[in-house]
């Protein structure tokens, strides 16, 4: 099996790896056609539907996978969001949705100025590449939730659904 993931982020990349073992896994560097941070649920879906398109047609019968992660605003609060699509040989599209935790405000109000999250990040933590490592959602999980593991539950949620429908 070929499954060509639309990002060269490693704990993307290693997400999918995780769950489909046995799997050659091509990364990609594809865009999202999204705002590089994407801002609702329905944003940061498209953008990994965009991924997991672009990937799915790069080779006939592999399977496209695309993961994005962004924020979304609930009840005057903004919280991390993730999505996940797998686009399979047939052109059928599975989607999932992750973990959901809010932003303390100094974050938000950085994110508002149109910065995104991952170099607000880098500014909070003091550190290079969080994106590429443990995530926001590491930083505020204390580190008992890595971006990998993040990633690894959507896409547990994507193979799931791939194989019932096989």
């Amino acid at each position: 099996m070929k499954i060509y993931i639309g990002s060269l982020n490693p704990a993307k990349a290693k997400s999918v790896r995780n769950v489909f073992p046995d799997a050659e896994v091509v990364e990609v560097d594809v865009a999202s056609k999204v705002s590089l941070q994407p801002y609702s649920d329905e944003e940061t879906m498209e953008g990994a539907v965009n991924r997991a398109r672009k990937c799915a047609s790069i080779n006939q019968g592999a399977i496209g996978i695309g993961l994005e992660g962004g924020v979304m605003e609930l009840n005057d609060e903004l919280f991390l969001c993730n999505w996940g699509a797998l686009i399979n040989g047939d052109g059928d599209t599975f989607l999932a949705s992750g973990a959901r935790i809010p932003l303390p405000e100094e974050v938000a109000v950085q994110l508002e100025k149109g910065i995104e999250l991952g170099e607000v990040m880098d500014e909070y933590v003091k550190r290079k590449d969080v994106r590429k490592k443990e995530g926001a959602v590491g930083i505020f999980t204390n580190e008992l939730v890595s971006r990998e593991e993040m990633f690894t539950h959507v896409m547990k949620l994507l193979k799931g659904q791939y194989d019932y429908n096989k």
